[in-house]
């Protein structure tokens, strides 16, 4: 049950044979936070540093006349009535704002998560303080308040030393943590000790030896039995018989004003069981081996706590909002099932990347939503010129340009593929780019892409002839979802090859037309020398890691 799904996710969600009919067992979502931002995803350059060039991912902004319709929807198709009294109580107080826009998309889809969660499951909403006030309202309808379990606070970063801040530095994201019903799994996770941990407070080094917790005696809230112990007065965890066992047993000691407190052994091995403030999972820094270029990439240190405390082995974990692939990465790794969905192709194939190249190329999953043949690829240029341009460019493995004009625009040039080329010839042919060595004066040539999703002309053929000229690549493809006239083939097979001295002295068409049919049949393939990846590559899980120890 390894799903990776391409398309809108409150319609895979919807879809019931797409999911297991007993639920699945963890739901993680990071949804956009309403932040009114734009985020992009930073290509690298060769040399692995980031890229001045970027690619507009989502935007991170929303507005009621694109939310209206889902939210009428959903007000007289929900079948939760709390939810439904409550989502129109937030209108009648936000009314058509941002943030009402923003809801209205999120309600529905945590109602559906709900659906699809077993019994035993549980689900954490990664979100900020922009919008967690309200989001917790639907959750606790969805799920029943008696269902919250935590508000977990994570220090993303480390303070801002910045004079302008006019408040407090904000430093934290929140994590809602529901459960389903009181049957959850739940593993409790023990952290780290740290090496002056045995001389806290807390801590005692009793004369047998041992290592010891001294703990409270005083009943929290007043409910224990009331009774003088050592001059004190007060509600007591034990009874005054226990009281006097625990004494003539060695575990009381007194502190300085008399006070007793009763000793727990504790492992000296063993750190303390984690709790709702997470300060020692830093967000990953521009410099960070495992950073892939999406802005918004949470660190897999904190989705394999998650999974590791809310799932077992073999469980099925779910992201609706899977981004760049962390919390199947995480998953995969900890030996989980998992099921993303994502509603760009460029994530999925980032995500698709991510996967080989951290787990090989023997990996397996199912993929869903994208288009298998020439009628689903021709519905998908219909209904979303853009995702389609992105889906086409994958198939060869280019690089999609900066967003141009609009939506779906015709900009020219679409795509790039980068490959590396020198004069000199003692480099083996056929090479990983992190074989080629740095010190040797090598220079990359590009190709440049063009897509079209309609009909297509000779004049075509000689548009990108005239770009592959003034850009000075070393030549052009042309990708077209209709078949290519036989003089357009001709043209393009009159404008010559381009010979690669590194790549054995091989020559190459500089214009060449690729068909989406031929692509998905395996009929035809790009002609040209190894692309350089421009993601940055994930590293390879060489080894299963220990997993985080539990109590």
């Amino acid at each position: 049950m390894n799903r990776l799904y391409f398309g809108d996710n409150l319609k895979w969600l919807s879809d019931r044979k797409e999911f297991p009919d007993a639920g699945v067992d963890l739901v993680y979502l990071d949804p956009p936070f309403n932040s009114n931002a734009d985020y992009n995803v930073l290509f690298r350059e060769p040399s692995g540093k980031v890229s001045q060039a970027q690619f507009h991912a989502f935007t991170d902004t929303w507005s009621w006349a694109d939310a209206a319709d889902t939210y009428h929807q959903f007000i007289d198709n929900c079948a939760n009535v709390a939810v439904v009294e409550l989502m129109e109580a937030l209108h009648s107080f936000l009314k058509h704002s941002p943030m009402m826009a923003y809801l209205a998309m999120m309600a529905p889809r945590l109602v559906e998560l709900h659906r699809v969660l077993k019994s035993t499951g549980s689900l954490y909403l990664h979100c900020d303080p922009t919008a967690s006030h309200y989001l917790r309202l639907i959750l606790d309808e969805t799920f029943g308040a008696e269902n919250f379990r935590n508000e977990v606070i994570w220090r993303r970063t480390r303070a801002h030393n910045d004079a302008k801040l006019t408040r407090f530095g904000s430093i934290h994201d929140v994590l809602l943590f529901y459960a389903k019903s009181d049957e959850r799994v739940f593993n409790r996770i023990v952290t780290e000790r740290a090496e002056s941990a045995p001389k806290t407070h807390d801590l005692y080094r009793h004369s047998d030896g041992r290592l010891y917790r001294k703990g409270d005696c005083r009943a929290p809230g007043n409910r224990g039995p009331k009774f003088e112990w050592n001059g004190h007065v007060q509600h007591w965890r034990f009874t005054r018989e226990m009281a006097d066992q625990l004494e003539a047993e060695g575990k009381i000691i007194y502190s300085r004003t008399g006070m007793p407190r009763v000793l727990r052994p504790v492992e000296e091995t063993r750190g303390s069981p984690l709790q709702d403030v997470w300060t020692d999972i830093d967000t990953l820094n521009a410099a960070a081996a495992e950073r892939l270029g999406y802005q918004t990439q949470k660190p897999l240190a904190l989705l394999e706590r998650i999974i590791t405390a809310s799932s077992n082995p073999g469980d099925i974990v779910l992201d609706p909002f899977c981004g760049c692939g962390t919390t199947i990465h995480a998953a995969q790794k900890l030996d989980r099932q998992w099921i993303g969905i994502d509603i760009t192709y460029l994530a999925i194939n980032l995500i698709k990347r991510r996967l080989k190249d951290a787990f090989g190329e023997e990996i397996e999953f199912e993929e869903k939503g994208q288009p298998t043949d020439f009628e689903s690829a021709k519905r998908l240029a219909e209904l979303d010129k853009f995702q389609f341009q992105h889906w086409t460019l994958s198939l060869i493995g280019a690089r999609p340009l900066k967003e141009g004009d609009g939506k779906g625009a015709d900009r020219g040039v679409d795509g790039l593929l980068y490959y590396y080329e020198t004069e000199r010839k003692d480099f083996p042919g056929r090479v990983k780019e992190e074989a080629l060595p740095r010190s040797e004066p090598v220079h990359r040539e590009k190709i440049i892409v063009q897509v079209k999703g309609g009909g297509v002309n000779r004049c075509d053929v000689a548009t990108l002839l005239g770009d592959v000229e003034n850009q000075k690549a070393a030549g052009g493809v042309l990708m077209t979802l209709e078949k290519p006239s036989k003089q357009m083939r001709t043209e393009a097979a009159d404008a010559g090859r381009y010979t690669s001295k590194l790549w054995h002295d091989k020559d190459y068409p500089r214009i060449q037309i690729l068909t989406v049919e031929g692509l998905l049949s395996g009929t035809e393939r790009i002609d040209a020398p190894p692309q350089l990846n421009p993601f940055a590559m994930a590293a390879r899980e060489s080894a299963r890691e220990k997993q985080t120890e539990m109590l």
